[in-house]
């Protein structure tokens, strides 16, 4: 029986780059998902955006590295994966906001990013139109940009099959098997597979793969919708974040939401509902549109008359403080958790996917240990991040 160096569960944001860096660095790889082909849960749900502007150093560093590896992809590799750098920009129209982001800005300087409060008229000049009833100002993040999930995971995909890594679809993960407290194998429902390390990518369903090893994984997964325009000529550049939460009797309350022009022309955009939604049901509803569209007119007029061409909902799987879990547990050796993304697998993924090969090899450099300990299972879940 062949034996591998690791299996990685779910072929999706993390996974898929997870596979490519440790293919990349002379590791047998085998990647196992119960769907039909690469990205098909969560990753084809992903909005597209990708930002460094985090709360927590972890965050920051991995999509640092991130946003590295999507600017150069096209040159290294040849396929245009959509990458725009765009930037991010986080609006304030109260005190309390106002002051949350000066704050923020502070320790993300501290960390390195390029990212300033700047006034209402600089806010005015980045979002051409946008409303300045109430307007304070706001955060801009010129390096922060969007790509495609689709083109980026099936880019990813093809280059890891290039250097070696081995995917097997339509198998679902129903085991796996240890010895002496040692991972030894994964069953599925077509086979077992030899491997003396499995890392967890598995999404949504993180907590049932953590569950065979005996791992209380902290995720649940909550429902958000998303949805997407015509294309219209181009005259958006940041990824637009309204942090208001707003009550609406008619089609329900929201907390944030936020949009941006794809390399296409189209506005792609998603809210947080309030209360959140648990649990696994993936079916549009007939709110949704309704009450994003009414906040994303109100706040840049010129989005009126744009068609929406259809509406989704995907799946975040949501830790108590809105980080990643990351690294290995005390209960199994040979088990490595990647899960919790908390819809932000796709900016994070491939900075983690280095980590972790890194992690692996047992080559892990002080700034990664950093972030191991800042994402670790055994951490403190009781102080959130903010903006997550």
């Amino acid at each position: 029986m062949v034996e591998y160096d690791v299996i990685i569960i779910g072929a999706g944001s993390v996974g898929v780059p997870t596979a490519l860096a440790t293919v990349n660095d002379g590791l047998k790889v085998l990647v196992i998902d119960s769907l039909s082909s690469v990205a098909q849960a969560e990753n084809k749900h992903a909005i597209g955006g990708i930002r460094a502007t985090h709360s927590d150093k972890g965050k920051i560093w991995l999509c640092q590295r991130s946003i590295e590896i999507f600017s150069n992809w096209e040159e290294k590799y040849g396929d245009d994966i959509w990458w725009v750098q765009g930037g991010y920009t986080f609006l304030a129209y109260t005190s309390e906001h106002e002051n949350l982001l000066r704050e923020t800005v502070k320790l993300q300087k501290s960390y390195g990013l390029n990212i300033d409060y700047v006034d209402v008229e600089k806010i005015k000049e980045i979002i051409q139109g946008v409303s300045d009833d109430g307007l304070l100002g706001g955060t801009y993040s010129p390096q922060d940009g969007n790509a495609s999930p689709l083109l980026s995971l099936h880019s990813f995909f093809s280059q890891s099959k290039k250097l070696g890594a081995e995917y097997r679809f339509k198998e679902k993960v129903i085991d796996i098997i240890s010895e002496k407290n040692k991972v030894v194998g994964v069953k599925t429902t077509n086979g077992v597979y030899k491997t003396r390390s499995i890392i967890n990518a598995a999404g949504a369903h993180a907590k049932e793969i953590g569950a065979m090893v005996g791992v209380d994984t902290h995720v649940e997964p909550e429902s958000h919708e998303a949805g997407i325009t015509e294309p219209v000529k181009r005259f958006l550049s940041p990824l637009v974040v309204d942090i208001r939460p707003c009550s609406d009797p008619k089609f329900g309350d929201s907390k944030n939401y936020y949009f941006y022009q794809n390399k296409e022309g189209k506005i792609i955009f998603c809210i947080t509902p309030t209360p959140n939604i648990p649990g696994l049901d993936r079916r549009e509803t007939s709110l949704f549109l309704p009450q994003i569209s009414k906040r994303m007119v109100q706040l840049l007029p010129r989005l009126r008359n744009i068609r929406v061409r259809r509406t989704w909902r995907g799946l975040y799987p949501i830790t108590p403080d809105g980080n990643p879990i990351v690294g290995k547990v005390n209960e199994i050796e040979g088990y490595i958790n990647a899960v919790g993304m908390c819809g932000q697998g796709f900016m994070l993924g491939p900075g983690l996917g280095e980590l972790l090969s890194r992690l692996l090899a047992e080559k892990t450099n002080s700034k990664d240990e950093e972030i191991l300990s800042s994402l670790s299972c055994n951490r403190d879940f009781c102080v959130e991040e903010e903006l997550k």
